[in-house]
């Protein structure tokens, strides 16, 4: 019997002709990544446990990026412990404030994800990496620290869903309508430690930022990671970023799944997850007038360039409405440079939205955004769950850039198609 994607990663990295899902396997791991919020647990457990020495000082990624710039005393000390802890072990890639950016968005983008890779991260969208064709899966921060010491972590081999896109995406649809639709298809329940393989002709045609969306989402239906195989658009994007050498693998024409999913895009519209799931999803046509109050545009499932010059093409020469505060928050240095560069940023100025550094902020309702009781906001994140965002009487709806933007130029949740 053949493999999958998941599979082979596993076995190439536990030193083994093959495995099976349910296979309780120890393997080595090629990237450990914490954040600002999950280190000062993990560094307690590391002194506990007696370690001396990281195993590897080039193979963890350390990165401020969920309540910075801090936004109280406890956040500047959770910072403070990271920064320390990283200075001890000499840790090459730390990403201090100022010249870091969203973990998910500046860990690859740094070239630290390479095909084939087995990468464990304290933060549960770290999915995200499986864009590159990466094996990528949140832990808790007692593995993190584990996994600083030794190098390596227990894992249960999971089962694969594969899910095959067809057909043609419809104009101003795009990777975050696919993984919401997906989602709403699958429930937050659907794909409970599955790895989803998203492939098909679809797949093939998004460019690397939608991938990374989709896979930055496949937790939002239980999985333990997302996974697309790696292809010509990943080698061009890794040129100039790492030295490390690819491992690209294919699933076999006979690997088992335990399930097989076929979504033809092509009648699919630009999506909508209602409050307060991932997976209350409709189409934007089918949604009642929803005004809203606050537009986050950014995060690491769309903050991008590409997310931003989507966003910046339907606002351009427009103003928001009066009673809606955007705010805009490139993914990383290097994307705000970049939207300098184009003039999106006044674009998104001149608009009347508020331009933030990169950091999570709003999305987990930690700072930079937070919603008063009974406001609705209309969010480009990947989780809308009840009081994650602000006041438990708020609420988040989801959707692509376009779809915020455009929602925003009206005062209500409306289809960009229409602007």
């Amino acid at each position: 019997m053949g493999m999958t994607i998941a599979e082979k990663i596993f076995a190439a990295h536990c030193g083994r002709d093959t495995v099976k899902a349910g296979d309780l396997v120890t393997a080595t791991i090629d990237l450990v990544m914490g954040t600002d919020v999950t280190c000062a647990l993990s560094v307690e457990v590391f002194n506990q446990m007696g370690a001396e020495e990281v195993f590897d000082r080039e193979k963890i990624a350390l990165v401020n990026d969920h309540f910075v710039p801090a936004k109280d005393m406890q956040a500047a000390q959770l910072s403070k412990t990271m920064r320390e802890f990283a200075a001890k072990y000499q840790i090459k890639n730390y990403f201090e404030v100022g010249r870091s950016g969203i973990c998910h968005c500046i860990v690859p983008d740094s070239g630290l994800v390479v095909p084939g890779d087995l990468i464990v991260g304290a933060d549960s969208h770290t999915c995200t990496y499986g864009a590159l064709g990466a094996f990528a899966t949140g832990v808790g921060s007692t593995d993190m620290a584990a996994s600083w010491a030794l190098g390596e972590n227990w894992f249960k081999v999971p089962q694969t869903t594969k899910i095959i896109y067809t057909g043609k995406l419809g104009r101003m649809v795009g990777g975050k309508d696919l993984i919401l639709y997906t989602i709403g298809q699958l429930g937050v329940e659907g794909a409970i430690y599955h790895s989803l393989e998203f492939t098909g002709p679809v797949i093939d045609d998004l460019p690397l930022a939608d991938r990374f969306s989709i896979c930055n989402m496949a937790i939002e239906a239980g999985a333990k990671a997302g996974i697309i195989a790696a292809d010509q658009k990943v080698v061009e994007y890794l040129r100039g970023r790492t030295k490390r050498e690819p491992s690209v693998h294919v699933a076999d024409a006979d690997a088992e799944y335990a399930n097989v999913m076929e979504i033809d895009v092509t009648d699919i519209e630009p999506q909508i997850a209602m409050p307060y799931l991932p997976s209350n999803v409709c189409g934007v046509s089918q949604i009642e007038k929803v005004r809203i109050d606050q537009v986050v545009i950014g995060s690491c499932t769309n903050g991008r360039i590409e997310d931003f010059r989507a966003a910046a093409s339907v606002l351009k020469g427009k103003a928001i409405a009066p009673q809606v505060r955007m705010i805009v928050i490139p993914a990383t240095r290097d994307v705000y440079l970049d939207m300098i560069k184009e003039g999106l940023l006044e674009t998104y100025v001149k608009a009347g939205a508020s331009i933030s550094p990169p950091t999570c902020g709003p999305c987990i309702g930690g700072h930079m955004g937070v919603l008063a009781e009974n406001e609705v906001g209309l969010y480009t994140t990947n989780r809308n769950f009840k009081g994650r965002n602000g006041h438990p009487s708020s609420k988040v709806y989801l959707s692509s850039p376009v779809v915020a933007a455009a929602s925003a130029l009206v005062g209500y949740i409306t289809d960009p198609r229409r602007i």
